[in-house]
């Protein structure tokens, strides 16, 4: 037998009220998978089940059944049916310093690299201006797939001055942090870094390695890192899925506007860039 969740024989669709069927089906089914009754894994029932059991139409379904894809509450499964999602990965990579690996196993998640390619190479003309390198200096590149759990989870790109590391072009990073080869072998401590963050979509090759369907939604990140002594030390660029990844931030209100409109001296601001078409 199918592992089908199970409806509370006390739920129904209220005809009377204003709040849209679909909307109703939605927020009890939430309320089922966050009180823990429903869990990872679980098949929702068929629509035409559905169906029968509220008397409501497939299109009422269908819609709150999407929009609990699309955040992420359930998971479609390509001639299966759909199912209960895993409850998505937390990271801070937002606003922490913390590497993926160091971020991850701190809260007790298994981190594995699938490490692609490591190598040395010469810069394009945007690795070179990201690392303040001239073009004919020597970087190292990491290319890795980023599994938690076994899970591919991240694929990203990483270069380094090859002047600074030298060694990290033969070490192994399968199960390791690179920002703690870096402090430990070379004392390369990062102290600053500056993030870009946007969506954009699984092309084939990534689909690939993530085990996702071309197309699927990713969380890209793009980062440029600093010494202490404001020295590029690290540009990446990572691909987060969307569909297992949630990126958390925490806020602090520290400056205000004076009375005439401008931001103080010395305020850091963090903003939005729009880019060009």
């Amino acid at each position: 037998m199918k592992n089908f969740v199970k409806l509370n024989t006390s739920f129904a669709i209220d005809k009377d009220s204003r709040i849209p069927y679909y909307y109703q089906l939605k927020q009890y089914i939430i309320k089922e998978i966050e009180s823990g009754r429903w869990v990872p894994g679980q098949q929702v029932l068929p629509e035409i089940k559905v169906c029968e059991m509220f008397d409501i139409s497939r299109t009422v379904i269908r819609q709150a059944y999407q929009e609990l894809v699309n955040e992420g509450y359930l998971i479609k499964k390509k001639a299966k049916g759909t199912f209960i999602a895993e409850p998505k990965i937390s990271e801070n990579l937002v606003q922490s310093l913390r590497g993926f690996f160091e971020d991850m196993t701190s809260r007790g998640y298994k981190v594995k690299n699938d490490v692609l390619v490591q190598e040395k190479i010469k810069p394009s003309k945007k690795v070179a201006e990201n690392l303040g390198l001239d073009m004919d200096e020597e970087v190292i590149t990491i290319v890795r797939v980023r599994k938690i759990n076994d899970e591919p989870i991240v694929y990203d790109r990483t270069y380094l001055p090859f002047k600074f590391c030298p060694e990290l072009v033969n070490e192994d990073l399968s199960s390791k942090s690179l920002y703690s080869f870096l402090e430990g072998k070379y004392n390369l401590k990062i102290d600053t870094g500056k993030r870009f963050i946007e969506a954009t979509l699984a092309k084939e090759e990534e689909a690939r390695l993530l085990n996702i369907k071309k197309g699927s939604p990713l969380i890209l990140i793009e980062s440029i890192n600093y010494l202490k002594n404001n020295v590029p030390i690290e540009y990446y660029v990572a691909l987060h899925r969307a569909d297992r990844i949630k990126l958390v931030t925490h806020l602090k209100r520290t400056q205000t506007f004076n009375e005439i409109g401008t931001i103080p001296p010395d305020s850091t601001i963090s903003g939005i860039l729009i880019k060009d078409k």
